[in-house]
């Protein structure tokens, strides 16, 4: 059999030890009587077969020139190194090996009769090219820097997968050209260097066998796995969404089994979650959990020890159990108890932690004892790096998935409630993963026992205001077309122009006297339809009125095709009484925030609406009390008579002069709130407590009762109410706000309509002291309103 068969190479393979034979000419001339005595002796040998020299290409002349070749190779091959150094001599690129020392044959008996030699890291494809390469450099002075590390992988007695790194020495090598190698230009060269990946291309540059290789290499062989199995580890980690995949934990443990050389050991992970002080599962494929055993979450001291939770959550140090059987003896551990229980001998522990933000734990865990522990521990060290950037990756990807489902799923969350939202977002993202049968569902976000505050800020009589502006900017734009209609001079007039005079007249008198919901929109396509096309006609056609006609254009709104000067006064008054007084109650609310959490959302109107909603279901915290809803019924009072006040101490900032006034809605009763997913904003929740909605909707809308007079009123403040507790309560902090001189003296209380469906109604009503400020109110918790009292 010859060794170039079934191997495909440009190189023409042939082991020949003629360079290794001149170099023993030259110490047979050696003055060192040893050194001379030896190399005669291989030169002899040398002679008396030739094919050593020539070369030999069949495998059984090797066989039977076998003890020759050691001979020739002692000086190479030590047999003083022989059981420790790992060599063989062969062929380049292949796994065709004709000497090896002792250990390196006893690392392949162990191996197993089935075992098959392979460079693991290196393609047929790559060979080639690789030898190709060589060529390059060895015959046209090309260097090309193709060197790069190949590994064999051999398992040991325990069926661990070890690394061997391969390093060549070639001294011993000659190639030359045969006559069917194609010549080598500069242009070649170039196009081969662009086109590693073209096997085809390189093959027609360097045909099968067409130069001629003489001699051996000597591969020295490095046990490399620690080594390795760090850049597996990094690699491993490196890849994207592995929770998902079958093999990854396999994978995993493999690479673990190597660094460690135990192949009986497990990997495990527990998240650590700050805020809760808990250990929870990562949920994936193979994924397991030795501290939380079958639970998906549990307390941190729960599962720990009090020293070994200093050690991990504190210290964020790793440590390790040796015998798990003598741990239980002697302590009575949580950890201890759970790890025996699980049928674990022995285990490793180690933070997963960066900067000191603790983010997980690694688990390590053997069904034999002694096996794990301080000091093969000491060996994470080098891997956890690598391990605390993958956390750290995975950590950000999950809070963007998080972030992602809740925008998805529901809009923006005020921050007193995210907590839930993004635990339930946290649940339906373990549920996609985990979940193979139907689609996952997004959690209820409700919160039970909450009280409600709802205030507002209303521009007085805002409807009357814009359909003031509109008739105006209507009646200006007629008037503008009429005058350009009777600017027409006498022999152009038709009967037509005559009849939209008569037209706009009707509009005037309707605009004047009974300007009703369509007639804006009747009179924008009269502009749009009728006017515009005839204007744009005269432009072109006639000479008459251009200018009025074109002052008529610039004074239309090119996208609306009307005249929006009073309209637009009026928006922009809206739009900066509502950006205004919204920026006050948002920079109040950071104040509000700090006194207890609560949650807060308000809308732009006409005029600006807030709800708020206290109570312990919101802060999840076991803190809540009723003072601190009176507190924050205080602060809503002082912060609208803020905004208020704002407002008219910079009327004269607004494009158009208006008026506001206020309200609060008290409910003293707690209700249930939902997050209501397909209109994206909280509601109240249930039957009974959709009373609160329909009073919110219809409340500024009620008459005082016996009169036409609606409840609010511009310069006061009016505090809508159903219980005497209630008017108790409110009719203090008047007193309080009197005492600052914020409130006047006339206080009213008055009975109101009753509504559809709604009936007992009642408010205070008061009027309002507008003081100059210095933009630095000052506020009065309830605290200060109970001293004042008492004083």
């Amino acid at each position: 059999m010859n060794i170039n068969d079934n191997i495909d190479s440009p190189l023409k393979l042939n082991i020949s030890f003629n360079k290794l034979l001149e170099q023993y000419e030259v110490l047979s001339k050696s003055e060192n009587e040893l050194t001379n005595i030896k190399a005669k002796k291989v030169l002899k040998i040398a002679k008396q077969f030739p094919e050593l020299r020539t070369g030999i290409t069949d495998i059984n002349v090797l066989k039977e020139r076998e003890r020759e070749i050691e001979f020739l190779l002692q000086d190479t091959f030590s047999p003083l190194l022989t059981h420790n150094e790992i060599k063989t001599a062969s062929i380049p690129f292949h796994d065709f090996i004709f000497n090896a020392s002792e250990r390196f044959k006893n690392i392949i008996k162990i191996a197993g009769d089935d075992f098959q030699l392979q460079i693991k890291n290196m393609a047929e494809e790559d060979s080639y090219i690789m030898s190709c390469a060589v060529i390059l450099n060895y015959l046209f002075g090309y260097e090309l820097n193709f060197k790069r590390p190949i590994y064999y992988q051999i398992p040991d007695e325990k069926g661990i997968i070890r690394y061997y790194k391969i390093l060549y020495n070639a001294d011993f090598c000659e190639i030359e050209p045969t006559n069917n190698a194609p010549k080598i230009t500069q242009e070649d060269y170039d196009e081969l260097i662009d086109n590693f990946d073209n096997i085809e291309l390189w093959k027609e540059k360097f045909p099968p066998q067409s130069y001629s290789f003489k001699g051996f290499v000597i591969s020295n062989i490095f046990d490399v796995t620690a080594d390795q199995s760090i850049s597996n580890i990094k690699s491993t980690l490196i890849g994207v969404d592995k929770r998902n995949s079958k093999t990854f934990m396999d994978g995993f443990q493999d690479i673990f089994r190597s660094l460690l050389g135990l192949n009986s050991i497990k990997v495990g992970f527990s998240i650590y979650l700050e805020e809760e002080k808990t250990f929870e599962r990562v949920y994936g494929e193979g994924m397991e959990s030795f501290l939380l055993a079958n639970s998906d979450s549990e307390a941190c001291n729960s599962v720990l020890c009090d020293w070994s939770y200093n050690r991990l959550i504190n210290e964020k140090k790793f440590f390790s159990i040796s015998n798990i059987d003598e741990a239980l003896k002697k302590s009575k551990a949580p950890q201890v108890k759970s790890l025996h229980n699980q049928g674990v001998k022995s285990a490793i522990f180690a933070p997963i932690a960066n900067e000191g933000e603790l983010m997980g734990i690694l688990e390590i865990v053997s069904p034999e004892p002694k096996v794990l522990n301080s000091i093969n521990a000491n060996k994470l060290h080098d891997i956890m790096p690598f391990i605390v950037s993958a956390v750290e990756r995975s950590k950000v990807e999950e809070e963007n998935l998080i972030e992602a489902i809740i925008q998805q799923e529901c809009t923006s969350i005020h921050p007193s409630v995210a907590w839930k939202f993004k635990k339930a977002a946290h649940k339906f993202l373990k549920e996609s993963i985990t979940n193979t049968v139907g689609k996952p569902s997004f959690s209820k976000i409700s919160f039970d026992n909450v009280y409600p505050l709802f205030g507002q800020i209303d521009v007085k009589g805002s409807s009357e205001a814009r359909n003031f502006a509109t008739q105006k900017d209507l009646a200006l734009q007629l008037t503008l077309v009429s005058k350009i209609l009777d600017a027409i001079p006498e022999n152009e007039k038709l009967p037509i122009f005559e009849q939209l005079l008569f037209e706009i007249e009707n509009f005037n008198t309707e605009i004047k006297t009974d300007f009703k919901v369509d007639t804006e929109q009747q009179l924008t396509r009269f502009f749009k339809d009728e006017i515009e096309p005839l204007f744009m006609y005269f432009l072109e056609k006639r000479t008459f009125a251009k200018a009025e006609i074109e002052d008529y254009f610039s004074k239309v709104d090119s996208n609306l095709g009307v005249i929006y000067y009073y309209r637009k006064n009026y928006d922009d008054t809206i739009a900066l009484i509502n950006k205004n007084m919204s920026a006050i109650i948002d920079n109040k609310q950071k104040e509000a925030q700090k006194m207890y959490p609560h949650f807060f959302e308000r809308f732009k109107t006409d005029g600006v609406e807030h709800n708020m909603y206290i109570g312990e279901s919101i802060t999840k915290e076991d803190s809540f009390n009723k003072i601190y809803l009176y507190n924050l019924r205080l602060w809503q009072l002082q912060a609208m008579y803020d905004m208020e006040n704002s407002f008219y101490q910079n009327q004269n900032e607004y494009p158009l002069s208006l008026d506001v006034a206020s309200m609060i809605l008290v409910f003293n009763q707690p209700l249930s709130i939902r997050f209501r997913m397909d209109e994206k904003q909280f509601d109240v929740d249930g039957t009974y407590n959709a009373r609160y909605e329909v009073v919110k909707k219809r409340v500024d809308k009620a008459y005082i009762k016996g009169t036409n007079e609606r409840v609010t009123a511009k310069g006061k403040m009016s505090i809508v109410y159903s219980q005497k507790e209630d008017e108790i309560e409110y009719l203090k902090y008047i007193r309080f706000m009197q005492s600052k001189n914020l409130f006047a003296n006339d206080v009213e209380v008055l009975e109101l309509e009753d509504l559809q469906g709604v009936t007992g109604l009642k408010a205070i009503r008061v009027s309002m002291n507008y003081q100059k400020t210095n933009g630095d109110t000052v506020f009065y918790t309830y605290e200060d309103l109970m001293n004042e009292i008492k004083a």
